[in-house]
């Protein structure tokens, strides 16, 4: 299984998935390359530091979307690499038929909250600002509902009376950092 990670911000989860990878600890899994959308985000820095492509293809005139011909662009960048299945960690755009139709059940995405409920954007927040006492994280297969696919596995992170957002957010990003090399490890089994 030859993994690209699409991300658009600081890449802790990417860093996460790297450093499972450096440990043997990816099964059958091995990341081929980073796709960024950001000019200068940090998960760029992530591709010379552990041997990898960190590619940042124009990513077109929309902050949260790719129109069709970007992002049939951006489906043969990620072929060039080799990849045949796509981590979203962190990347904030909404991907459609290109992407969708070239990578069919073949791209998983990390939410932070669990799912069905707070999906799309701020889900910690949305879960703070709701009162859970329970949250987490969820890894799900990517469709054309935004947080909509089917679910493979999820954490759960209680929220404390003494935890305030930023706390209740470095628990839930902790979860993520263990729960997104599992459920690749897991998935790359089903590969072999």
């Amino acid at each position: 299984m030859k993994i690209a990670i699409l991300g658009s911000g600081r890449g802790s989860n990417a860093e996460a998935i790297l450093e499972a990878q450096q440990a043997g600890q990816l099964g059958n899994a091995r990341v081929v390359a980073i796709f960024c959308d950001i000019p200068g985000a940090r998960i760029l820095e992530l591709g010379p530091r552990f041997g990898i492509s960190a590619l940042q293809p124009d990513p077109g005139p929309f902050k949260t979307k790719f129109p069709p011909e970007v992002e049939t662009r951006w489906v043969e960048a990620i072929h060039a690499t080799g990849a045949d299945f796509l981590v979203l960690a962190g990347f904030m755009r909404v991907i459609k038929k290109p992407l969708l139709t070239a990578f069919t059940n073949r791209i998983i995405n990390l939410h932070p909250s669990l799912l069905p409920s707070f999906p799309g954007l701020d889900g910690i927040g949305q879960a703070w600002r709701y009162g859970v006492k329970v949250s987490g994280c969820t890894v799900h297969y990517v469709n054309d509902t935004v947080d909509g696919g089917a679910i493979i596995d999820q954490a759960v992170v209680r929220r404390e009376d003494t935890d305030t957002l930023e706390t209740f957010a470095g628990k839930i990003h902790a979860a993520e950092h263990k729960l997104l090399p599992k459920v690749i490890r897991q998935l790359s089994k089903k590969e072999a």
